[in-house]
């Protein structure tokens, strides 16, 4: 569009005074279309060439990603030259001193759902941005700083750092584009690497499940989840098999039986507060308050409990609750494979084969039927079936 100026002829000196004003009308435009134009342009998305990836694990509940870019090899030298060694000057920036990024273009991103530990030291949950600084030895220092916003490690600054942890570095087949991946999971832990060339760069995240999930039960039985029983009685069973504790556990369980509008007793929750209760020494209260819950127990469920009493060697006891059962479904499918799994556990094999003759006959599926069918021939060459 043109820009059209008026100019009275009464003098020179105001013709001069016009043309300077347009002329820094003229210029503050220029450099307002200029500004428009890198601005629009920062922030179209284009392709890279270290494109971005990200990678994550669940360790118990807790999640842990990490977000980088990943650069080729393209044939070059990568540790002590494409990565030098030591901290270095970036030469941009306000950190005069730099670790490496761990990656390409912006800070690679470490996140943790809960407090963990690294390589075996304290680390928060939150963001870090993930930097390294590799040695000649071979050894690598891991950096997590506060700062994960900033581009890269142009603004590194130490007193941002919220751990720092020494690993050695291994050697490993050739990786072309840098990656990050998680291996060795377990319950409780799981091993971070960095791979790029012929290097990998491990270290090991643990994770203090049970009191994560122990935090997090509490917060959601305060909320939309604790208004079933259910959710109380998984509560108070985690924490009985996880080190939890047990007073709280009891508490937990105890709702489930009286006191709630969804409160009810089943053979499930006075089972749970029966061993609880067995845990904490109280051997007669936990005996009378699972005798207390064989009188809710379903036929398998009576089973079931037949045979956790096996596995746990109290085989006559096991024996009194598989007749039990028998006498309560007289008939009915499984109780007779329960006396056949009790005789047997006794040594009385003779006995036991009738009663799985029986059970045999009223297996209510094929699986069942192969399953006794191989117990069968065992019981006929005088093993045990449990």
């Amino acid at each position: 569009m043109g820009l059209y100026l008026y100019i009275p002829c009464n003098g020179t000196t105001k013709i001069n005074q016009m043309k300077k004003m347009y002329l820094k009308y003229a210029l503050g435009m220029s450099f307002m279309m200029l500004f428009c134009f890198v601005n629009v342009s920062a922030q179209l998305d284009l392709p890279r060439g270290s494109q971005m990836a990200k990678v994550s694990q669940r360790v118990g509940i807790t999640d842990i990603s990490i977000e980088y870019s990943r650069p080729s090899v393209n044939d070059r030298e990568v540790w002590g030259k494409l990565v030098p060694y030591g901290m270095n000057n970036l030469g941009f920036g306000t950190a005069k001193e730099s670790p490496w990024r761990a990656g390409a273009n912006e800070n690679t991103i470490i996140k943790f759902d809960d407090d963990v530990k690294v390589e075996g030291k304290d680390l928060a949950a939150g963001k870090y941005g993930l930097h390294m600084v590799i040695h000649e030895d071979n050894k690598a220092t891991i950096i997590f700083s506060k700062n994960y916003k900033a581009w890269g490690s142009y603004f590194y600054e130490p007193s941002a750092d919220a751990l720092q942890v020494d690993v050695n570095m291994t050697n490993a087949p050739h990786t072309e584009q840098l990656t990050f991946d998680f291996y060795d999971v377990s319950a409780n832990s799981a091993i971070a690497s960095l791979s790029w060339g012929e290097k990998k760069i491990p270290f090991k995240i643990e994770v203090d499940v049970a009191n994560v999930v122990l935090a997090d039960i509490r917060t959601k039985l305060e909320n939309s989840p604790g208004f079933t029983r259910q959710t109380w009685e998984q509560a108070a069973n985690f924490s009985l098999n996880n080190g939890g504790d047990l007073d709280e556990a009891l508490r937990w369980i105890d709702a489930t039986i009286a006191g709630q509008f969804f409160s009810q007793k089943t053979f499930n929750n006075l089972g749970i507060k029966s061993r609880i209760l067995a845990k904490q020494g109280k051997t007669g209260e936990a005996s009378t308050v699972m005798d207390e819950a064989m009188e809710y127990a379903t036929i398998f469920e009576t089973h079931g409990y037949g045979r956790q009493l096996i596995g746990q060697g109290n085989k006559e006891k096991a024996m009194k609750i598989f007749k039990m059962n028998a006498k309560k479904n007289k008939g009915q499918w499984p109780v007779d494979f329960g006396l056949a799994r009790g005789y047997s556990a006794l040594g009385n094999y003779k006995t036991a084969l009738k009663h799985l003759q029986i059970a045999a006959k009223r297996a209510p599926d094929q699986p069942n039927k192969d399953a006794i069918a191989g117990f069968l021939e065992k019981l006929k060459k005088g093993e045990d079936i449990n």
